[in-house]
């Protein structure tokens, strides 16, 4: 069969080819960046956070009603922790200033040297006087945790001291440091010029999530400091506890705490699991969003591809009537109006990619998206040549399948 014929057919009625080659260009250009943009964000919402078996950790947040002072503070803070660890089924306990992913957190800008005018990073900021590796499972890969000599007790409303030693992730270090293989033992610094605070790394671990949990990399730009610290009357606590009693535990918790302060105290609790929850949800409501967009424009795009070709094929059954009374046979009536749709897809197909791709880079120039990789685009070019051949599949046959006799005495 000559594609010629095919093509100067269509090009004496230009309007219906037209419209359906620009339905599927336009179809093609929005389903792939869609679906790009749903894995994307479905990977993102599902990065581990660093903390192992998230499920077995819970959250307290004490407000004392009586604030003493510094020293007062100290000794409720180890009170609270020794009431906690006491609790049957606690595994680990540690006071901290925040938490992953929880939308609310701490970040300082980090300098390489003292005479840096630029900062180099900008790290969350994790203080405890406790083992958050210990407690939250960190997997420590080079260095060492620290040790109780390492902990500063700092009353935040007197003193802006703090310790000269610190954990980083793998990720910060690297930014840090890009050339380096190893990070322990190097120094970096919390602001810029004289006044900006020195810092040596003792222990590095794989991951830990920014309470923000940013989209890129700078999710793992984390550092903790050993500091336990006073000055605001409120205590933040960690806890692991024993696989599948996390909800006793947590009930048991808060009332632990109550129960050491007569009830002159605040209590609120938090699951990681809430934070990952909460963090992603605007993630996951715009992925269904996308989906739900992407099938509908496929129904509508399919939809208006069998329309179109169901009008094309019924307004030609006099010429396929003649057709098949000169020796036609069925597959030959097939094959032509599947070429022609084909052909009509295909224009479709080049033109939603070039779409595709100019929309991709507007996102990522405007929006730091990531480049839409290559099997986005032949996937949807796949499927919407497969569309063209279904949508033409059936009424063609139909028409084939109608007698000479018949197509001619009706048209």
């Amino acid at each position: 069969m000559e594609i010629r014929p095919i093509f100067s057919a269509l090009m004496r009625n230009k309007t219906g080819p037209l419209l359906v080659a620009i339905q599927v260009a336009l179809s093609l250009a929005i389903l792939a960046n869609a679906l790009h943009i749903v894995n994307v964000r479905q990977a993102v919402s599902a990065r581990p956070s660093g903390i192992v078996a998230e499920n077995d950790v819970l959250n307290l947040f004490a407000l004392s009603l009586k604030i003493g002072g510094h020293e007062e503070q100290l000794a409720l803070q180890q009170a609270q922790a020794a009431a906690l660890r006491a609790v049957p089924g606690v595994l680990s306990v540690a006071r901290v200033n925040q938490y992953p992913m929880s939308q609310s957190g701490n970040y300082n800008s980090i300098t390489n040297s003292r005479s840096q005018l630029k900062k180099t990073a900008i790290t969350s900021l994790y203080l405890s006087g406790d083992s958050l590796v210990k407690t939250w499972g960190l997997k420590l890969v080079e260095g060492r945790d620290f040790t109780p000599a390492d902990v500063w007790n700092v009353d935040e409303t007197a003193s802006k001291d703090y310790p000269d030693t610190i954990i980083i992730t793998r990720a910060l270090g690297q930014k840090l440091w890009p050339e380096a293989s190893s990070y322990t033992g190097k120094t970096f610094y919390f602001g810029k010029g004289e006044t900006a605070r020195a810092v040596t790394v003792v222990g590095v671990v794989e991951r830990l999530q920014t309470p923000n949990a940013q989209v890129g990399i700078e999710a793992d730009y984390s550092s903790i400091a050993p500091v336990r610290n006073t000055g605001w009357g409120r205590s933040r606590f960690t806890i692991r506890a024993e696989p599948g009693q996390r909800e006793r535990v947590l009930m048991e918790a808060e009332e632990a705490l109550l129960k050491l302060e007569n009830k002159q105290v605040v209590v609120e609790s938090t699951t990681m699991e809430g934070h990952r929850a909460n963090r992603y949800r605007a993630d996951h409501a715009l992925a269904w969003m996308l989906i739900t967009v992407s099938v509908l424009l496929l129904l509508v795009t399919a939809s208006g591809v069998v329309g179109m070709a169901s009008l094309w094929v019924t307004q030609r059954r006099k010429q396929i009537g003649v057709r098949r009374a000169l020796g036609a046979r069925r597959i030959d009536i097939l094959r032509y109006f599947i070429t022609e749709n084909v052909m009509i897809t295909s224009a479709g197909v080049a033109s939603g990619l070039l779409g595709a791709l100019a929309l991709n880079h507007l996102l990522v120039s405007k929006f730091e998206m990531e480049r839409l990789p290559a099997g986005y685009l032949l996937a949807g070019a796949g499927l919407f040549w497969l569309l063209g051949i279904a949508a033409v599949y059936g009424p063609a046959w139909r028409a084939a399948s109608i007698s000479p006799a018949l197509a001619t005495r009706s048209a």
